[in-house]
């Protein structure tokens, strides 16, 4: 977005009119790092009222099959978030050979567990593992991530709820509530449609009387379908693919994606970049997330709410 500016230039005795382009300020930044923070401490404080009142705390089990180092690291840090919001962790980490079978006994002995309030299945699973029969096995009371068909079905019916909202997109949308930014009659574009984060986050904003368009790989004319959103989620797990010349000036940003690119004068040889080309489109959008340090940060935060809720229902319906 750019501000034309009109000064007069001497040339040869004659003052003739320039315009020179003057770049709008940047975006505010969306900075999901704090207010996640902030979600966290709010969780505590809940954990604590509950257990001064009913001397019991939420519990959340995770199940982890096999050794991928991104999603050891990635459960790692949820259970340390566990650990500083006074959520009880239960741990069940199965090695890549275990059978189907042996993994949905995990889950059903924690769903038997009355102190577990939030079941947890880290993905990917091995490929001899189906996923779905895995994820449908998890109690609906329990389905913390959001992923049982029942829950997805009730958030995708009006007037219907489902009991946990998939973690991500609630971020998202809590982004947006705690910056300030009206979601009712507003224009709204979500870029995927992934059953994990583009097609959720339709379904909320939706229910949160926006007007929205999924924009995928077969949309045509994607860009001018963009370009007309007031809120735009990107969500396709494609590098930068949202430019600048996508945005309508002053709408307002949420990038989900989470890429690496190749970059030499980093240590580690690559960087993280979003969906969203950050360089160009904070000169374009009224506020904007990071990456990192936008929406990533909210996912472990929502986990942490989706078990608050889930005990806050067992002990005090």
């Amino acid at each position: 977005m750019f501000a034309g500016v009109a000064v007069a230039v001497g040339v040869g005795g004659f003052v003739a009119n320039k315009v020179i382009k003057k770049k709008s300020p940047p975006a505010d930044i969306i900075d999901g790092k704090a207010i996640a923070a902030t979600i966290r401490l709010e969780i505590k404080e809940a954990v604590n009222a509950m257990q001064a009142k009913y001397k019991k705390a939420p519990g959340l089990a995770v199940v982890i099959v096999g050794e991928r180092k991104d999603s050891q690291t990635y459960v790692r840090m949820k259970r340390k978030a566990c650990a500083e919001a006074g959520i009880v962790s239960f741990d069940k980490d199965m090695p890549a050979s275990s059978t189907q079978e042996e993994v949905l006994q995990a889950v059903k002995d924690f769903n038997a567990n009355p102190n577990v309030h939030g079941i947890l299945v880290q993905l990917p699973l091995p490929k001899h593992i189906d996923e779905q029969t895995i994820l449908e096995a998890i109690s609906l009371s329990k389905d913390v991530d959001g992923f049982h068909p029942l829950n997805i079905g009730a958030l995708a019916m009006k007037g219907r709820d489902p009991l946990f909202v998939p973690c991500t997109p609630k971020g998202c949308i809590e982004l947006l509530d705690r910056s300030n930014v009206e979601i009712k009659g507003k224009i709204a574009a979500v870029v995927g449609r992934s059953n994990i984060v583009g097609m959720p986050a339709a379904m909320l904003l939706q229910k949160r009387d926006a007007t929205v368009t999924i924009v995928h790989s077969r949309t045509p004319g994607a860009e001018s379908i963009v370009k007309k959103a007031d809120i735009i989620i990107a969500a396709a797990g494609s590098a930068e693919m949202v430019k600048g010349s996508w945005v309508k000036s002053g709408a307002v940003v949420i990038d989900v994606g989470t890429n690496s690119v190749d970059d030499a004068t980093k240590k580690t040889g690559y960087r993280l970049v979003g969906d969203c080309a950050f360089e160009e489109v904070k000169f374009v959008a009224s506020k904007i997330t990071p990456v990192p340090g936008g929406v990533g940060p909210m996912t472990i935060a929502m986990l942490l709410k989706n078990c608050l809720e889930g005990a806050q229902r067992m002990y005090a319906p």
